[in-house]
């Protein structure tokens, strides 16, 4: 090792307090694994996850949507060493000169970046300073109509070797939302996507939330994760069989990839909590902290390659650990890690909840694909969901990009009897975030320019047929047992939510973006609460998804 030992852009770093933090810090030997978890975190690894965000992933799609690729993307988050990145936000090359340390860490670097030998350590700041005004009514929301998100977080990733990799990412977030998210905050106790929410006072909201995984891959076949996340099933904008709607859950999660890469088969342990508001928590004594209604599940999906098709298989169990006498006796089916056999033993009416589907993607040319999806929680009630859609990467123009997409499901998919049961985690549905019930499209339609600047819209129509008291169940809530409750009509409502901004991209590695837009959402049968004209403004990174069009 030579005497200086940082190396990369940071070996001109001018400040000498950060610079001597990061020699100290590198030259530590040996470091303990807890340190290199909490420094190294921070990495862009060949091991790590691709941090799952539309936009990051827009590339990966792209270079997926080719024939002659054989990646399998129909689950997400993906290995970084197992597709390809070419092109892809936060991995392209930009061989820009930007002549200062400060333009370069702005516009195109980590805000550090050590590598030393096998070491790489990485960390940037994450925020979001968001402002908007609201054009209209609020005033039944606590007089109000400007809302703000200030948000702040740090992620930071490493690399240990090439089989070792570890990235952790933290937001902390506080808010004035408009009515309607603050009203389903409200009512769950948690932000979907995000985090369990406290209101230190009405409207302003207080809400954080964290991600991690350590990654070791000993071969190129076989992969090991331990973490707290997301997954995602499908090529859509959403999915009617697992979706990143809900906040993160711990996970213990193998992965095999076929020597010839034309199959991929992963499944995770994890422990899910029913909902996060007081009354979900369980009767273990006066105390205020009680452990929420806890489940554990297995999650199984299968990836298959099969020229321009690819074909994935999923199935969900959901297991019951808690019942009237207490904990249950530990099942050994929970670390069952074959695909179907825990539907074949339990099947759907058994004390377990069981989902399973297919997730298709057919590609059309190298820049458009159809993808659908079908799932089912007991085929004899027939119940069930599904998806069809459609993606086009430069659609006449380069980097026009068109996507459309159906969803549905009816009454009663993914609810159960007991309610811990249902399909849904911290108080939000795992898969479509508007539950059941309701049918969507979605058209999103984006063209970017030189590689920075974006103009996109969205549109969202759906219509839900929602329960008109608290004693109804239509099959729309999945907080209410699978059992209808009453023979009136069920409330119908219109939903049209359209979203449409420019943004100037700063800074890759982060998605750091400036945002200005407008949004306006309609939702007939509804009180003015519900209605919302948001003209908004946001200096903004964006390394995950939020779902604020429901």
């Amino acid at each position: 090792m030579g005497t200086d030992p940082v190396k990369g852009p940071f070996r001109t770093c001018p400040h000498p307090t950060l610079r001597a933090l990061i020699v100290r810090q590198v030259a530590l030997r040996p470091l303990t694994f807890l340190t290199a978890l909490t420094i190294a975190a921070f990495s862009q690894a060949q091991q790590n996850d691709v941090p799952f965000q539309r936009d990051v992933y827009e590339g990966i799609e792209r270079n997926a949507a080719r024939i002659d690729d054989r990646s399998l993307t129909g689950l997400k988050p993906v290995l970084e060493s197992r597709v390809d990145v070419t092109g892809a936000m936060g991995y392209r090359v930009d061989s820009t000169r930007y002549f200062y340390w400060l333009t370069e860490k702005l516009f195109r670097d980590h805000l550090l970046d050590v590598r030393e030998g096998d070491l790489r350590l990485t960390l940037d700041p994450l925020f979001r300073f968001e402002v908007g005004l609201e054009q209209g009514d609020a005033t039944p929301y606590a007089d109000t109509n400007r809302f703000y998100q200030n948000v702040r977080g740090f992620r930071i990733t490493g690399d240990l070797g090439p089989k070792v990799s570890f990235q952790t990412m933290f937001h902390e977030t506080q808010a004035i939302m408009p009515q309607y998210l603050f009203r389903s905050a409200l009512a769950i106790g948690a932000m979907p996507s995000q985090g369990r929410v406290k209101f230190p006072a009405v409207p302003k909201m207080d809400f954080g939330w964290s991600q991690s995984s350590l990654s070791y891959s000993p071969a190129r076949w076989i992969n090991l994760q331990l973490g707290h996340g997301k997954h995602f099933v499908g090529h859509g904008y959403r999915s009617v069989l697992l979706s990143d709607n809900t906040i993160p859950a711990p996970y213990l999660q193998l992965s095999l990839l076929s020597n010839n890469g034309r199959w991929h088969y992963t499944t995770w342990h994890t422990k899910l909590e029913h909902g996060v508001r007081p009354d979900d928590r369980l009767p273990t004594g006066a105390s205020s902290e009680s452990l929420f209604w806890w489940m554990r599940a297995r999650f199984d999906h299968l990836g298959v390659q099969l020229g321009r098709v690819e074909l994935g298989l999923f199935e969900s169990t959901i297991f019951r650990n808690i019942d009237e006498e207490g904990i249950r006796p530990f099942d050994a089916l929970e670390l069952n890690p074959v695909i179907g056999v825990n539907t074949a033993v339990n099947g759907f009416g058994g004390e377990y909840k069981q989902l399973v589907g297919v997730d298709l993607r057919i590609k059309v040319v190298d820049k458009a694909f159809v993808y659908g999806q079908f799932g089912t929680d007991d085929p004899e009630q027939e119940r069930y969901a599904w998806q069809a859609g459609l993606r086009c990467f430069d659609v006449g123009l380069k980097d026009l990009n068109l996507q459309l997409e159906y969803n549905t499901a009816v009454p009663f998919m993914y609810m159960d009897d007991p309610v811990q049961l249902a399909y849904m985690h911290a108080g939000s549905p795992m898969a479509h975030p508007m539950g059941a019930n309701f049918s969507e499209v979605v058209a999103i339609l984006e063209q970017t320019f030189r590689e920075r600047w974006r103009i996109q819209a969205k549109l969202n129509l759906a219509t839900y047929h929602r329960d008109r008291t608290a004693t109804d169940n239509h099959g729309s809530d999945l907080d209410k047992p699978d059992i209808a409750m009453t023979d009136d009509p069920p409330l119908d409502q219109e939903l049209m939510y359209l979203d449409v901004n420019a943004s100037y991209l700063f800074n890759p590695k982060t998605n750091l973006r400036f945002i200005a837009g407008v949004t306006r959402r309609d939702l007939s049968n509804a009180p003015d609460g519900q209605q919302s004209t948001l003209i908004h403004v946001s200096v903004s990174t964006a390394l995950f998804n939020r779902y604020y069009d429901l």
